[in-house]
């Protein structure tokens, strides 16, 4: 949907759980000398300020990354990027999910990132400016298409659509099987909102159905304000590194400790 802006949710409960896994994914990744490719769907402007009028007005940041970046050791990797940038750009600075992969990989990977909103293209595209990242205009989804398999071969995908559409549920395990036959050794990892009207289920039977080996992760915690549908993230992902499942029992231990 082109009227969504991720700024107004931006640093909120769901982005802590899928950054702070994103980015160890990532860390671990480039662990090895050997060159990855990393493509996200849906980019997003790369960088946000949580100080801005949009993020204030709805208040998710505060229950969020605010609330919970106390749970986090200082040598994460997601708390690593987000102190880089709270120095070079102020204590609001908040790293979208291009941003964290900009900051945590190396110059020889390559970096697709697809964005259809023209305003957060043009964000992102600024944002991007300083890395050696490839930023497209397009539709994520067909992008994702043309791209894969890419090379190297060794990478990641993120698929993180706004599921403002209907087809997003509807049609994402046949798009992700598609992708996985044609990518088998990439990591793919898509996140999802837990509503609470359930609507996210079918699409998760389905994608559990067809790929039995990946790893499912859930938080919960309470809506943003009254009325929000969202009461938890997660994260799906086939082909998961090793030791990402105690990775994220220990995300899963912060969201038990400090959200509410």
């Amino acid at each position: 949907m082109l009227s969504y802006q991720h700024l107004y949710h931006a640093g909120n409960a769901a982005d802590v759980h899928k950054h702070a896994l994103q980015a160890w994914m990532l860390d671990y990744l480039t662990g090895k000398e050997k060159p990855l490719t990393y493509i996200e769907s849906h980019a997003g402007r790369g960088l946000y300020d949580l100080g801005a009028p949009e993020a204030v007005k709805t208040g998710e940041a505060e229950a969020g990354i605010f609330r919970l970046e106390t749970g986090f050791a200082p040598d994460h990797p997601y708390m690593r990027v987000i102190a880089e940038l709270r120095a070079e750009f102020g204590p609001a600075a908040y790293p979208g999910s291009p941003m964290i992969a900009a900051r945590l990989l190396r110059g020889f990977d390559t970096v697709h990132l697809a964005e259809r909103h023209p305003a957060e293209y043009e964000a992102l595209a600024e944002a991007m400016m300083p890395y050696a990242a490839r930023v497209h205009q397009v539709d994520g989804f067909a992008k994702v298409q043309e791209l894969t398999p890419p090379m190297p071969r060794r990478g990641m995908l993120l698929i993180d659509p706004s599921y403002e559409v209907a087809a997003d549920y509807a049609e994402m395990a046949r798009f992700i099987g598609l992708i996985a036959r044609k990518w088998n050794v990439g990591i793919i990892a898509l996140w999802y909102p837990i509503l609470s009207d359930g609507r996210h289920q079918g699409m998760l039977r389905e994608l559990q159905a067809a790929h039995g080996e990946a790893l499912r992760h859930e938080v919960r915690f309470a809506p943003a304000r009254e009325g929000h549908g969202m009461v938890g993230s997660g994260l799906f992902v086939i082909n998961p590194p090793w030791r990402l499942a105690e990775e994220a029992a220990r995300v899963a231990a912060v969201f038990e400790t400090l959200a509410g």
